[in-house]
């Protein structure tokens, strides 16, 4: 539970970490873009190898990296299984009653897996890990900043974004202190049926809910007591500003989704359709 790395920053001194806020959200979304473009396996290797090269332009350890990769290891087993034995094709490699496993299903399953972990290694790497949630509000006000012509509270979702997502690491936390506090009294979480072990998660629930209750009323009361009334009037003491610099990782991630749609169109080895 502790190995979530969402809404966890990391300090350093790196190139992401100096890139614009707002600039990085938009990476985020054309990665994210670059991701779905990739169909064969050269383009899913570069995929794969801008995400390691993004781990080493942010100067995160690669084992805090892939530790929070855990928390997701069922979904990518779970992805992969599906793939497997629900995707058919013209190459049967085993055929047994009704289970038939293909050729295009293997590649399928590590296809998607190869997607599934860059998007949570870029997307970590370019937003969570490299953007203090500070920056991240003030990033999230500027560009949803046309939408107050509407009358669209901006500054108040952005702080609420903000807000739950620095709660995550916080309420995984406070589960695990309440897990531990339980198995000290006997409690069992690993053994017997699925059945017990939900029952048995009941104990964490009440004393969590009843903490996020009482986090989220200290946190109003010092926004209060610091006289906070929304973003009306107020400043900010880092103002964003956009450099030079700022504009080279969004040129080579450009330049990265041209790349994945030039090897689709090569159509070197199996190509997903």
């Amino acid at each position: 539970m502790k190995s979530i790395a969402l809404g966890q920053y990391y300090p350093a001194q790196s190139i992401l970490h100096r890139t614009d806020p707002r600039m990085k959200i938009i990476l985020t979304v054309l990665y994210i873009v670059c991701s779905f473009l990739s169909k064969n396996i050269l383009s899913f290797g570069l995929l794969l190898l801008s995400s390691l090269l993004l781990v080493a332009a942010g100067r995160i350890p690669l084992k805090i990296v892939l530790r929070g990769l855990r928390p997701v290891l069922i979904v990518l087993a779970f992805t992969a299984i599906l793939n497997i034995f629900w995707t058919k094709g013209d190459h049967l490699l085993f055929g047994w009653q009704f289970v038939q496993i293909y050729a295009e299903g293997l590649y399928a399953a590590v296809f998607m897996m190869i997607r599934i972990t860059t998007l949570i290694i870029g997307t970590s790497m370019l937003l969570t890990y490299t953007t203090t949630p500070i920056a991240l509000t003030d990033a999230l006000e500027d560009l949803l900043s046309p939408l107050k012509k509407l009358h669209v509270p901006v500054h108040e979702f952005a702080m609420m974004m903000t807000i739950a997502l620095r709660f995550i690491p916080l309420l995984v936390e406070e589960t695990d202190k309440i897990m531990t506090a339980q198995k000290a009294r006997g409690v069992d979480f690993s053994t017997g049926s699925l059945m017990d072990r939900a029952k048995a998660l009941i104990p964490v629930l009440i004393p969590l809910f009843v903490s996020a209750f009482n986090r989220a009323g200290d946190l109003a009361t010092a926004m209060e007591c610091r006289c906070y009334h929304g973003g009306e009037g107020r400043t900010r003491m880092h103002v964003l500003k956009l450099r030079g610099a700022d504009f080279i990782p969004f040129i080579l991630v450009v330049a990265l989704g041209g790349a994945l749609v030039a090897l689709n169109l090569a159509g070197i080895g199996y190509t997903m359709k």
